[in-house]
C-alpha cells in the first residue's frame, strides 16, 4: 500500500505499512489472542476458548472504519476491540465468548499493541542504521588524506580532511545506534495490569499469566505493570530525537558542501530525483531535505511526549491517549531521515580537485594561525598576532597571497626564512591530530587497535 500523498516527505513504504491500519489491528488482536492462550496455559480459561478466541481473531474479518469510528466514542481502542472480537467468537463457540480480555484492561491492550509495533520498527531502523555506518566508514577510509577547508562560523578555517568530517558524522551516527538499542530494549516490555495494575481479578495468578503473555508475544516482562510510568518509552523517543538531530547535521553540512559556490560534494542524482519543476540545471539534495525536515518535526513531537509524561494516579487523562500518533511519527520521522542518509552517504561525490581549489582561493589566508604560532616563538604571541592581522589586511587589499606579504616584512623576516614562509601553505603540513581523531571515531567500526 502507498504511503498517503500528505505523508510522502515523512515517512518510508515500510514504516508506514508498520502503522497503518491493519498492522495496529493485528498487533491488538495479537495481544487478545496471547492473554487467551496464556491464561489458559494457568488453567485461567478453557483451553478451548483460547482456541475459539484465535479462529475469531482474523484482520479481515474486522471493519477498521467502524473501529476507528468507535474508538472515538470509547475514548480507546481496547472497548471496541474487545466487543467486537466477543461478538465474533459469539457466533462460532458462544460458551467462550465470556472469555475474551479477560482480566485485562483496555489500556494494556492498546500499550503492549504500541510495543509490538515499536518491535517491527526496531528491525527497519537496524538494517538502515548499519547502512549508514558501513558507508560513512567507507568514506572516511577513502578520503583520509583529503584535504578540505575547515569552516568555522561559515568561514574559511584552517584545513581539516573529509576523512575526519565523515567519522564525525559516524561517531555521531555510532553513540546514537548504542543508545538506540538500550531505549529499544527497555521499551520492549509487556503492558499488563488489569484495571488499576494490581490483577488482582486474576487472584494469586496474575504474575504466572503474565509471564506466559510475555512469552507468546516474545517480549520482555517488566517488574511491574507501567500504566502511568511512561520514561521507558520517553527515552526511546528522545533518543529518536539525539539521532535526528545527528543526522540533520550530517545533512546540513552536506547541503552547504553542495553550493555551486562551494561544490565540493554532490548527493547521487538519478532519474527523478533532485530536479527542479522549472530549472533544468539543478541537481537538489533531495535526501539531505527530507532529513533536515524530519530533524526539525522530531523535537516539537518530543516535547508533546514529554509534556503528557505526568499521567496521574493510576491511569491518566488524555496522556496515554495522545502518544499513538506521536510516537508512530517520531520513528516513521527517524526511520524516513535514516534511510535518506543512508542513500546519501553511499552515492556521495566528493570532488578531492574543488577542496584543493578551494583551499587555494583563500590565498594562504587560512595559514594565518600557523604563521603566528610560528612567529610567537620568537617575538610572542601577542606581537605576532598583531602583525599576522596587519599581514592578512595587507594581502587582501593588495590581492596577495599570504606568504608574499609576509616576506615583505622585516619584522617577520628577521625571524623566519622565506623558506619556512613559503612553506606555510601547504595544508598536509598542518593538519595536526586529524588523522588520529579520524581513527578514534571509526575504530570501533573497523575492529582494528590504535596504534
Amino acid at each position: 500500500m502507498p504511503v498517503r500523498l500528505i505523508e510522502s516527505l515523512a515517512t518510508t513504504e515500510a514504516l508506514d505499512e508498520v502503522f497503518a491500519d491493519v498492522s495496529v489491528l493485528e498487533a491488538m488482536l495479537a495481544f487478545e489472542v496471547a492473554l487467551a492462550r496464556a491464561e489458559a496455559q494457568a488453567g485461567v480459561v478453557p483451553a478451548e476458548a483460547a482456541i475459539a478466541i484465535a479462529a475469531a481473531a482474523k484482520v479481515e474479518a474486522f471493519d477498521i472504519a467502524e473501529l476507528a469510528r468507535q474508538t472515538l466514542r470509547g475514548g480507546t481502542p481496547g472497548i471496541p476491540l474487545s466487543k467486537a472480537l466477543t461478538e465474533r467468537v459469539k457466533a462460532s463457540e458462544p460458551a467462550a465468548a465470556g472469555f475474551v480480555h479477560w482480566g485485562a484492561t483496555s489500556q494494556d491492550v492498546a500499550d503492549t499493541a504500541l510495543v509490538l509495533l515499536l518491535k517491527k520498527s526496531k528491525g527497519i531502523l537496524e538494517t538502515d542504521l548499519a547502512r549508514l555506518e558501513t558507508a560513512l566508514l567507507k568514506l572516511s577510509e577513502a578520503h583520509a588524506r583529503t584535504v578540505m577547508l575547515g569552516r568555522t562560523l561559515s568561514q574559511p578555517a584552517p584545513p581539516v580532511t573529509f576523512g575526519l568530517k565523515a567519522a564525525g558524522w559516524l561517531g555521531a551516527v555510532r553513540r546514537s545506534r548504542e543508545d538506540l538499542e538500550q531505549s529499544f530494549s527497555a521499551a520492549l516490555i509487556v503492558q499488563f495490569g488489569g484495571a488499576s495494575g494490581t490483577l488482582a481479578s486474576l487472584g494469586d495468578r496474575g504474575v504466572e499469566v503474565a509471564r506466559a503473555l510475555a512469552a507468546e508475544l516474545t517480549l520482555d516482562l517488566p517488574e511491574a505493570p507501567w500504566h502511568t510510568q511512561r520514561d521507558r518509552l520517553a527515552r526511546l523517543v528522545c533518543a529518536c530525537g539525539v539521532l535526528c538531530g545527528s543526522l540533520g547535521k550530517m545533512a546540513r553540512d552536506v547541503t552547504l558542501l553542495m553550493q555551486g559556490e562551494v561544490a565540493e560534494v554532490a548527493e547521487p542524482g538519478g532519474k527523478g530525483r533532485g530536479g527542479s519543476s522549472t530549472m533544468p540545471h539543478k541537481r537538489n539534495p533531495v535526501g539531505c531535505t527530507v532529513t533536515l525536515a524530519a530533524a526539525q518535526r522530531v523535537p516539537g513531537l518530543i516535547s508533546t511526549f514529554l509534556g503528557a509524561m505526568w499521567q496521574e494516579q493510576e491511569r491518566g487523562v488524555g496522556g496515554w491517549q495522545s502518544e499513538w500518533p506521536v510516537v508512530a511519527h517520531v520513528i516513521q520521522s527517524t526511520g524516513l531521515a535514516l534511510a535518506s542518509m543512508a542513500e546519501v552517504a553511499e552515492g556521495l561525490t566528493v570532488d578531492a580537485t574543488r577542496m584543493r581549489a578551494n583551499i587555494d582561493a583563500t590565498r594562504g589566508l587560512i595559514f594565518a594561525e600557523r604563521a603566528m604560532m610560528l612567529l610567537g616563538a620568537n617575538i610572542g604571541r601577542d606581537r605576532a598576532h598583531q602583525l599576522l592581522e596587519e599581514a592578512t589586511r595587507r594581502s587582501i587589499a593588495e590581492g596577495k597571497r599570504l606568504a608574499e606579504t609576509l616576506i615583505s616584512m622585516p619584522e617577520v623576516t628577521n625571524h623566519l626564512d622565506a623558506g619556512t614562509i613559503k612553506g606555510l601553505e601547504v595544508p598536509e603540513a598542518y593538519l595536526g591530530s586529524a588523522e588520529t581523531f579520524r581513527r578514534n571515531l571509526t575504530e570501533d567500526c573497523t575492529g582494528k587497535e590504535k596504534d
